[in-house]
């Protein structure tokens, strides 16, 4: 059976403290994003202390993983950097609201895959943009070392032309789950799904996936591997 590279992404797990951060932070907000001891909830409280750096520092963790999730839903460059200041914004302005005893970054994963599902829904005919246009400025994280980065970019793009074929819905939960490694429990309040309706939308997800990566395949727009 075909190995899809959707289902094989190596990702951090969600609620880590990110190693890679931005180039060129600050050395104060650069400690704070990197401390381990540090949680988000903490640098919240921080925030709405009056404090700057700490909320400089959540951005610093969140920002790759924000555009990310964004590109893998809208498909644009530009859009997804969009989507992710807009994101901030609205985070920024809404801390009060957020309940510390809950999961930091499923609270604000709301807030961006919100953002990049109407976005997407907004543009959902425009054309999408090469990630050879923001691989080398911005690196993919999740990258195992060593691959061959043209190799990895035309993967990549041929992940996206079957994204861009499913409805917003299972391409969420996709995203989500087998690119950010989310689990369902974690998605479902993400996208105020039930447990249940998020399981049946990337099972119904994958098998559309697969769907359409074995027919690009076939007509020889994709490799294929062995499971």
């Amino acid at each position: 059976m075909t190995r899809l590279p959707l289902e094989r992404a190596a990702v951090s797990a969600p609620g880590d403290v990110c190693p890679d951060l931005p180039a060129g932070l600050p050395a104060a907000i650069a400690e704070l994003a990197a401390a381990p001891h540090i949680s988000d909830a903490e640098l919240v409280r921080r925030t709405l202390a009056g404090q700057q750096d700490p909320f400089a520092a959540l951005v610093a963790r969140y920002q790759k993983r924000a555009f990310w999730i964004a590109f893998h839903v809208v498909g644009r460059v530009e859009d997804a950097r969009d989507v992710t200041q807009e994101a901030f914004v609205r985070l920024f302005r809404s801390l009060a609201r957020y309940d510390l005893r809950r999961a930091f970054y499923t609270w604000f994963y709301r807030i961006v895959m919100n953002l990049a599902i109407d976005q997407l829904r907004k543009r959902r005919s425009s054309r999408t943009a090469p990630l050879d246009d923001v691989l080398p400025g911005l690196p993919d994280e999740r990258e195992a070392a060593g691959s061959a980065p043209l190799e990895r970019i035309e993967e990549h793009q041929l992940v996206w032309r079957v994204l861009e074929r499913l409805d917003a819905r299972f391409r969420a939960v996709l995203v989500l789950r087998d690119i950010h490694g989310l689990s369902c429990r974690e998605i479902a309040p993400i996208l105020r799904l039930t447990h249940a309706t998020a399981r049946w939308r990337l099972h119904r997800g994958r098998q559309m996936f697969r769907d359409q990566w074995e027919r690009l395949a076939h007509d020889g727009g994709a490799p294929t591997e062995g499971r």
